[in-house]
Formats: structure tokens, sequence, C-alpha cells
């Protein structure tokens, strides 16, 4: 079976100085090195897969949405400022992607199709983000997370890909992956759950959800990153560096794994991007009003 692999390129050192630090300032070069890494690393595998790009990413370094989609990658958008969906009004999210979008197809010269919403936003009560994706003309989205989570997830979503009907037109949705274990449904093979967790366990979860239906891989270019953060701590409060230390530690456990992780599933497993796989994979969606999604645990 082909899974999907999916980057969502953002840079960590913006992010946290923005929404943790309170300090906005641009994407920083290393967001162009680490996605560089990773466009050699499929090269050398002959892989494909779909870049999920935020849009400040692309104003700032256009050249390398260039070299993503010159490589032959999918291009999706993953936000503008990688603001959630319910931190923002309607107007407010259609304006990020419409933005997003615009840019995007404008330096890569190609229809962006695919959405994945920062932090997988897109949750029960931000069902409303369906329609406006279906009006700027996205046909799939990619940010539901089917499990219950601390920070997200939508557990009453479907396993497989769905239709999505809105008053609008239809979208289609394609979860996340997560493994069935009882009742319980635990993320797999992506982000943090592929960096914390020992290769065995992301292997033998996408064994086993491959039993049933394609994987999604995911990580960011910076979990690819070691080296020091380039944020001068010097010129922080104490609160700050605080908070600066305790991220390292959250989002730095077990990070010198995640490329020789990349490496072994890319011999393993043979991927592709997110339209091509769930395209072959499924003619026969459920569709279900934005309004009415089962509960079918």
């Amino acid at each position: 079976m082909t899974h999907a692999l999916t980057i969502d390129v953002e840079d960590s050192h913006n992010l946290f100085s923005r929404h943790w630090l309170g300090i906005d300032s641009p994407p920083t070069d290393r967001v162009k090195r680490n996605t560089t890494r990773i466009l050699e690393l499929l090269e050398d595998n002959s892989t494909k897969a779909t870049f999920f790009i935020l849009g400040e990413v692309a104003a700032e370094f256009p050249e390398l949405v260039r070299s993503i989609a010159g490589a032959g990658h999918e291009i999706g958008v993953h936000g503008y400022y990688h603001h959630q969906v319910f931190k923002l009004t309607p107007a407010e999210f259609n304006k990020q992607i419409h933005d997003a979008k615009a840019i995007l197809e404008d330096i890569s010269s190609k229809a962006v199709q695919g959405h994945r919403s920062p932090a997988f936003s897109i949750t029960a009560s931000t069902r409303w983000a369906w329609e406006i994706l279906v009006k700027e003309g996205f046909k799939y989205d990619s940010s539901v997370f089917p499990f219950r989570g601390r920070r997200y997830g939508w557990p009453e979503s479907p396993l497989d890909p769905y239709i999505i009907k809105t008053p609008c037109g239809s979208i289609t949705e394609i979860p996340l992956s997560v493994v069935e274990l009882g009742r319980r449904r635990i993320p797999t093979a992506g982000g943090g759950y592929l960096r914390m967790f020992p290769y065995v366990w992301n292997r033998w979860g996408i064994n086993r959800v491959s039993q049933k239906r394609p994987v999604i891989v995911y990580i960011h270019p910076y979990e690819i990153e070691t080296d020091p953060s380039p944020i001068d701590r010097k010129q922080l409060s104490c609160s700050q560096q605080l908070t600066l230390l305790r991220l390292k530690y959250t989002m730095g456990f077990r990070r010198s794994s995640v490329f020789t992780k990349l490496k072994r599933l890319l011999k393993e497993y043979e991927f592709s991007n997110l339209s091509d796989v769930f395209d072959i994979y499924d003619k026969t969606q459920k569709t279900f009003d934005v309004n009415n999604l089962p509960d079918n645990r």
C-alpha cells in the first residue's frame, strides 16, 4: 500500500516568538534550510509528498516554494500566520487562507487544492471553516485529528476519508491517522508522536492502520533541526526565559531521532502525496452534512 507523506512548512522560532513570547518576527532562514534538507532526502528516495506551506513562509522565501513545486511535489495551504481556526472569526479565516492560496499559486504557477489548518484546529466548534474552504476553491482538507486530545481532536470523526456537504458545495476531509486499541484512538507516525515514540512503535502503528487504509505521516521541518535556538535569551524577561526553556524541552525531546526515523520510513514503505494516494484508495466516500457528523465509536 502506498501511504501519504505530508510536511507542514513552518518555522518554530518565529511561531514561538509570536505566540509564546509576544515578539513578532518573520520566519528565519532555518525553515528554508530544514525544508531543503527534506527535499534532498525525498529526491534521493524518488518520493513525492504534499507540502502544506504557511503564507508568511512563502512571502519570505518564494524560492523555497518554487523548489518544492519544481521537484513535482503537491503544494497546499497551512494558513497564513499559523493562527488556529478557533482564534479567528470566519472573515479573518477567509482572508488568511485566500491570501495564502493566492501567493502560493502565484509563486508555484500551480493550482492549490488542499488545506491543513494549523494545529489541526478544524473541530466541532469550527466546522464553519469547511464552507469557506469550498468557497475558496479547495477540493480537500486534512485538518481533522479523529481522537480526543488535550489541545485538538474530533473523536466523532470517521477514520476513512469522507465528503462534507456545505451550502456552497462539497469538500473531502482526509483525517489524520490513529491506531484503534479497543475504544481508544492513539495518534501514530506523525509530528511529536513520530519524534517521541520509538521507531518500532511507529512501524507497528503504520502496519496496523494499513490493514484498513493508507497512513498519513506528517512532519515539520523544524523537527529535524538540532542546532541551538537563535532566540537571544538575554533580552527576555525571567518568565519568557522559563517559557523558552519549557518549550525547548517539550519540543526538543528526541528531536535528533526524527531524520533517522524518516529515512528508515522511506526505505521501508512507499509514499506519495495526499491527492494521489487517496484518489486511488477511496472512490466511495460517505457524505455527511456539515452539521451532522455521526459518532461512529
